[in-house]
């Protein structure tokens, strides 16, 4: 998916949750014993840090208009 379109999709309501749904998705999955026992292949580092960097990008502008 293009970078455009993924911030058009996660800046709605709609896209924050379904993202935030899918951060504590694999958040669960990364914490099981048998899931941290294992190296990490290179590529996924490269795209961990390439989505980090793209999120971080965002921080200056409202993500959503959720009241918490």
């Amino acid at each position: 998916m293009r970078p455009e379109r993924q911030h058009q999709i996660w800046r709605s309501e709609a896209g924050s949750r379904l993202w935030l749904s899918g951060l504590i998705a694999a958040m669960q999955h990364a914490e099981r014993p048998e899931v941290r026992r294992e190296p990490v292949a290179p590529e996924i580092l490269v795209e961990l840090r390439a989505q980090l960097a793209l999120t971080a990008s965002f921080r200056s502008s409202p993500i959503s208009t959720l009241r918490h």
